[in-house]
């Protein structure tokens, strides 16, 4: 079974070699460069890794979308999605992997056994929101709809190539695309380390996101209808 990790990363020069080399004990190693400024790329092909580079900073959902579109191409059985920030401990992704049999879909869920260590007060609230949003209108019953450590199967990938999304609106609309499709959604347990991690959120994305809850709210109206 051949497996590849996509990583996703932008402005990551000062964490990308220790995640790249720790998830490269546990399959080949992607990293998808969302245009960045500093040496996140040079240092990752250094690795001897896969690099793919956007020419500039597009969002966290295009560069997944291009890491799949590779992983397709070449004819990857399992993709594994894990931040390029280091919050992600690669430990975790044998254990994600030993639950994808029969599974189309897993996430990583940092809530399935506790709150994760020093998570900010902020992430709880929208997080708690975001999921019961999504588990409403999707039927899926996961506790972290907001991880961006997953994994999907071979099958699954070609839904969420298309996504319109590219920021991290994406990541929600995988699991509206999977439910629409029938797709099976699990979860599994991991763990996350917060700690000084730049956050790239801005009132833009935020606008953005509370846009894509309203069409979320009328799509599930209209079903019912």
């Amino acid at each position: 079974m051949r497996i590849i990790t996509i990583i996703p990363a932008y402005n990551e020069e000062n964490a990308i070699l220790h995640v790249v080399n720790c998830v490269k004990k546990y399959s080949d190693v992607m990293v998808v460069d969302d245009g960045s400024t500093d040496e996140t790329a040079a240092l990752a092909k250094n690795t001897g890794s896969k690099v793919l580079k956007h020419n500039k900073n597009i969002g966290k959902g295009a560069a997944i979308k291009t890491g799949l579109e590779s992983a397709i191409k070449d004819d990857y059985d399992l993709i594994v999605l894990l931040d390029g920030d280091g919050q992600h401990d690669p430990r975790c992704i044998p254990l994600l992997l030993e639950g994808m049999d029969g599974v189309d879909l897993l996430i990583g869920s940092r809530f399935l056994n506790m709150a994760p260590h020093n998570m900010p007060l902020q992430r709880r609230l929208s997080n708690g929101i975001t999921t019961r949003l999504i588990r409403f209108v999707t039927g899926y019953h996961i506790t972290d709809s907001q991880c961006g450590f997953r994994v999907i199967s071979k099958k699954a990938a070609p839904f969420f190539v298309d996504i319109s999304y590219n920021d991290y609106v994406y990541e929600s609309e995988v699991l509206c695309k999977a439910s629409e499709n029938d797709l099976v959604v699990a979860e599994s347990p991991i763990q996350c380390i917060y700690g000084n991690e730049k956050s790239y959120v801005r009132s833009r994305h935020v606008v953005h996101y509370m846009m894509f809850t309203l069409r979320l709210l009328i799509r599930k109206l209209l079903r019912r209808i």
